[in-house]
C-alpha cells in the first residue's frame, strides 16, 4: 500500500478548508436556544418545530437545541414534551444571521416527573456527536452503533460496566487478570478505551460507571477517527460522562446486596455564580463487596469532579477529572494440560464455590484523568473544538496465580506478581467542524489532528521455574497464601519503558445529495514512532485509513438503508527470528463491508436496525512451532446484527438483540479452518419493563435475560467456555423525590464461567435506595 505523506494529507486539508470557506455567503439563517424546565433544570428531548415548514429538531442533554440553514422568513417556533403544555412563539429569521432564543416549559420538573415518571430520557434516543465527531443523526450514519443510557443502568441496578454493556447487540464483558476491562464484539476484543470521544486506556485498571451519562458502542473497526489506541477491529466504546447544568440537584443512592455488597453514591449539581456561567458537578462512589467463593473480594472508590465555564457567548470549557483505585482480588482463569481430559471449566472437580487462593494475595491498582475541552463557536457554520486528556495508570503490586490442571482433582499452583507499572498518556486534538453547500451538494465537514504521547515503566517479579504447590480439590486444602508466594518468588526483573509519539490527521466530509440521499469519504493518516526500548530496536510506521459511507433514506427521517466500509490498523513491533534476524512487521490491518437498514418509526416508538458485515485481516502474523514469525495469515469475521429498541404503549420499554458472527483463521500453516478465540457466534440479550400508569403509578417491573453461545479460549481450539443463560428480574416503586428497587440476578442459579473461564455468581440479590433533593 503507497501512503500519501503527511504533507499531501495538510495540503488537501487546507484546501477543502477554503472552498468550505467560500459557502459562508450562501443566504440562510440560524436557529438556537436553550429550554429548561421552570426549576431552571435543562429539558432533554424536547421536541422543537417551526411549524409548517420541513425544519424540526429535539434538544440534546443539556436542553440546547440548533436549526441551521433555516431560509429567512417568520416562523411560528413549537415545543413540545410529553407531560408539558405545548408553548409557541413566533420567530423572525434573516440571512446570515442567528435567532437565538431561551424558553422554559410551563410546567415544573417535579410535577413532570409525576406525570411520566422515569421518562427523564428515552431509551430510543441514539442523538450523538461523538460516533461520527458531527452533529449526524442515526438515519444518516453509514454506521451501526448502540446507546445504553443511564436511566436503563438505574432501572437494572447495574453497579458495574459489564452488566452495563450486555444490553447492545452481541457485546460479552471480559476482565483481564491483570485488572484491565474489555468488550468482545464481532469477533474481536475491545478495551473502554474512549470517553467523550477522547483516549482513556483502561489496560490494567477497572472502570467505574458512577459519573456515566451514557455508553455508546461502535460496531467495526473505526480506526479512521479514533485510531489504533482507542478502536480494535470489533469497534469502540466510548464513555459519555455526566455534564454540569444549571440547577442545583443532589442524588443520594445506597445498593446493598448479596455477598456483602454495600454501595454509596452521590451526584452533586451546583453553579457556582449568580449568572450561572460557572457550573460544579461532582460524582463519588464508594463500593465493598466480597465474593460468592469463600475467599475473595472488590474494593473500589471513584471521585469524578467537572466544571463548565462559559468565557462568552462564543467560548465554553469543560474541565474534568477522575480518580479511580482498586484494591481486590484477581480470578483466576484455568489451563490444562493435553494429558488432563479437561475441555471445559465443568470438567473440573473444585466446588463451584471454592477459591484456591487467599484474600492476602491481593492486587492495588489506580488511575488518574485528567480532561479539557475548550469550544469555539467561530460562526454560525463553523466551530473549534480543541481537547486535552492526560491519562495515567499505575498498578502498585498485582499477585497473579497461574493455576495448571493435570486432571479433573488435581492441580499444581506457580505464580507471579506484576508491579509496580506505571502508564501515561497523553493527547491533544483539535476539531474543526462546518457546514456548506457547494451547488446542490450539502456538506458537513470535519478536519482533524492528533498528538499521542504513551510512557511507561515496567517492574515485575519473575515466575517460579517450578510449581511450587499441588493441589487434590478433592481434599480440604489450605488456599494459597501471599506469604507461600513471595517465598518462592525470585528476583525482580525490570522491563525497559516505553516511549511512543503518534502523529494524526483526519478529514471526513458527509455530503449530501437532495434530502435523501448522503455519502460519508473519510481518510486517516497515522505516522507512529517508537524509540528504542530494550531488545526492541525503534520503528516507525505510518497507516492510511480510509471510511467511505452511504446512507438513503427510503422514508424520509424513518427508515434508512447504508453501506459501509471502514477500516482499522494496528502498528506491530520487529519480531526476533530463530537464526537471530528480526522481521519487520508491516501494520496489521482490517477491512470491514457492511450493508443494513435502519428504522424509526411510529412517531419514533419503534428503532431498529439491521446489518450484514465481513471483516477481513489478511496480513496477520502467525508463530510456527519452530518459533519463526511470518506475517500474511489470514482471519476472517462475518455475521449480522439486530437491534430492536422500541416503547409500544405508555410505560412498556423493550430492548432486545441478536448477534451471529463466525470468525474463523482461514489461512495458516497451524490453525487453519479454526474459530478465533473470545468469539462466540451467538449472542442474545432482552429486556423489558413496564412502569404502570394509573392507580399504580410509580411501580415498575422489569425482566432480561443473556445468552452467550460456548467459545474457544484459544485458537487451537482443545478448551472451551460453555454457553450459557442468565435470567434477571427487578421491582422497583419511583417518586419525583426518592426512588427504591430491588433486583434478583441469575434467577435460575446456572453454573457459568466468563469468557476466560473464571466461576460466576449464582443467584444473588441488589437493593437500592436512592434520593434526589
Amino acid at each position: 500500500m503507497k501512503y500519501l505523506s503527511l504533507k499531501t494529507v495538510f495540503f488537501l486539508c487546507v484546501i477543502t478548508l477554503l472552498f468550505s470557506v467560500r459557502s459562508f455567503s450562501q443566504s440562510h439563517g440560524k436557529v438556537k436556544g436553550q429550554i429548561t424546565t421552570s426549576d431552571g433544570a435543562p429539558a432533554a428531548d424536547v421536541n422543537i418545530t417551526l411549524k409548517n415548514s420541513k425544519y424540526n429538531t429535539s434538544t440534546n442533554d443539556d436542553g440546547s437545541f440548533e436549526l441551521t440553514r433555516v431560509k429567512a422568513n417568520t416562523y411560528t417556533l413549537q415545543i413540545s414534551l410529553t407531560g408539558y403544555e405545548t408553548s409557541e412563539q413566533e420567530i423572525n429569521v434573516a440571512d446570515n444571521e442567528t435567532t437565538t432564543i431561551s424558553l422554559q416549559l410551563k410546567v415544573s420538573n417535579k410535577e413532570l416527573q409525576e406525570v411520566v415518571i422515569n421518562s427523564r430520557k428515552s431509551i430510543l434516543s441514539k442523538k450523538t456527536t461523538y460516533v461520527a465527531r458531527m452533529p449526524l443523526k442515526n438515519l444518516e450514519n453509514p454506521q451501526v452503533y448502540s446507546v445504553v443510557h443511564k436511566e436503563l443502568l438505574q432501572e437494572q441496578i447495574a453497579v458495574e460496566i459489564g452488566s452495563a454493556i450486555r444490553n447492545s447487540p452481541g457485546v460479552v464483558p471480559l476482565n483481564y487478570p491483570s485488572g484491565g476491562f474489555a468488550a468482545i464484539f464481532r469477533g474481536f476484543a475491545v478495551g473502554i478505551n474512549s470517553r467523550n470521544g477522547m483516549e482513556t486506556l483502561s489496560g490494567r485498571s477497572s472502570v467505574g460507571i458512577a459519573n456515566v451519562e451514557r455508553i455508546e458502542i461502535l460496531k467495526g473497526p473505526s480506526g479512521t477517527l479514533f485510531g489504533s489506541s482507542a478502536s480494535s477491529f470489533g469497534g469502540v466504546v466510548n464513555l459519555v460522562t455526566k455534564k454540569p447544568f444549571e440547577a442545583s440537584v443532589t442524588e443520594i443512592a445506597y445498593t446493598g446486596g448479596s455477598f456483602g455488597l454495600n454501595r454509596l453514591t452521590a451526584d452533586i449539581n451546583t453553579p457556582l455564580t449568580k449568572d450561572k456561567n460557572v457550573l460544579f458537578r461532582l460524582n463519588v462512589a464508594v463500593n465493598r463487596e466480597k465474593s460468592f467463593l469463600d475467599y475473595g473480594f472488590n474494593n473500589t472508590l471513584e471521585f469524578t469532579p467537572s466544571i463548565t465555564y462559559k468565557a462568552s457567548e462564543k467560548l465554553t470549557f469543560n474541565i474534568d477529572a477522575e480518580l479511580f483505585s482498586t484494591n481486590n482480588t484477581k480470578p483466576l482463569y484455568p489451563n490444562a494440560t493435553a494429558a488432563s481430559g479437561i475441555t471445559n471449566p465443568a470438567d473440573i472437580k473444585l466446588d463451584y464455590k471454592k477459591a484456591l487462593v487467599h484474600d492476602d494475595a491481593d492486587a492495588k491498582s489506580s488511575s488518574a484523568k485528567a480532561f479539557v475541552q475548550g469550544e469555539y463557536q467561530i460562526n454560525d457554520s463553523w466551530k473549534s473544538t480543541t481537547l486535552f486528556s492526560y491519562v495515567s495508570e499505575n498498578v502498585e503490586y498485582s499477585y497473579q496465580a497461574l493455576p495448571t490442571w493435570t486432571s479433573p482433582t488435581t492441580v499444581t499452583m506457580r505464580a507471579t506478581v506484576f508491579g509496580p507499572i506505571s502508564s501515561n498518556y497523553t493527547n491533544i486534538q483539535e476539531n474543526i467542524n462546518g457546514e456548506f453547500v457547494t451547488g446542490f451538494l450539502k456538506h458537513k465537514l470535519l478536519t482533524g489532528v492528533n498528538y499521542r504521547y504513551y510512557s511507561d515503566t515496567f517492574s515485575t517479579v519473575t515466575t517460579p521455574v517450578a510449581p511450587f504447590r499441588t493441589i487434590d480439590v478433592t481434599t480440604n486444602f489450605v488456599p494459597v497464601r501471599k506469604k507461600e508466594i513471595d517465598d518462592v518468588l525470585g528476583n525482580p526483573t525490570i522491563r525497559a519503558g516505553r516511549e511512543e509519539f503518534t502523529f494524526s490527521a483526519y478529514v471526513s466530509d458527509v455530503i449530501s445529495i437532495a434530502d435523501r440521499f448522503s455519502a460519508m469519504l473519510s481518510l486517516r493518516v497515522d505516522n507512529f514512532d517508537r524509540k528504542e526500548s530494550g531488545t526492541t530496536p525503534a520503528y516507525n510506521q505510518t497507516s492510511l485509513s480510509p471510511k467511505l459511507g452511504l446512507v438513503y433514506q427510503i422514508v424520509k427521517d424513518q427508515i434508512s438503508v447504508f453501506g459501509n466500509y471502514l477500516n482499522g490498523f494496528q502498528n506491530l513491533a520487529p519480531v526476533n527470528q530463530p537464526d537471530g534476524g528480526q522481521l519487520i512487521l508491516d501494520p496489521l490491518y482490517a477491512n470491514q463491508f457492511e450493508a443494513g437498514i435502519k428504522a424509526e418509526v411510529f412517531n419514533k416508538k419503534l428503532s431498529t436496525t439491521i446489518s450484514y458485515y465481513t471483516i477481513t485481516n489478511d496480513n496477520a502474523v502467525m508463530r510456527y512451532a519452530d518459533l519463526t514469525y511470518e506475517q500474511g495469515g489470514k482471519q476472517v469475521s462475518k455475521g449480522f446484527d439486530f437491534e430492536l429498541i422500541a416503547n409500544p404503549i405508555a410505560g412498556l420499554d423493550i430492548i432486545a438483540g441478536y448477534a451471529y458472527n463466525e470468525n474463523k483463521i482461514v489461512k495458516s500453516t497451524t490453525f487453519q479452518g479454526n474459530k478465533a478465540a473470545d468469539a462466540p457466534e451467538n449472542v442474545v440479550n432482552f429486556w423489558a419493563s413496564y412502569k404502570f400508569q394509573n392507580k399504580l403509578k410509580g411501580i415498575g417491573l422489569g425482566f432480561g435475560a443473556n445468552y452467550v453461545d460456548e467459545t474457544y479460549m484459544s485458537t487451537a481450539n482443545t478448551f472451551y467456555i460453555p454457553s450459557y443463560t442468565i435470567l434477571n428480574a427487578t421491582v422497583f416503586y419511583e417518586r419525583p423525590n426518592w426512588r427504591i428497587g430491588i433486583k434478583l440476578n441469575n434467577l435460575s442459579n446456572e453454573q457459568y464461567w466468563s469468557t476466560w473461564g473464571a466461576p460466576q455468581a449464582p443467584t444473588n440479590f441488589l437493593a437500592n435506595l436512592t434520593f434526589k433533593f
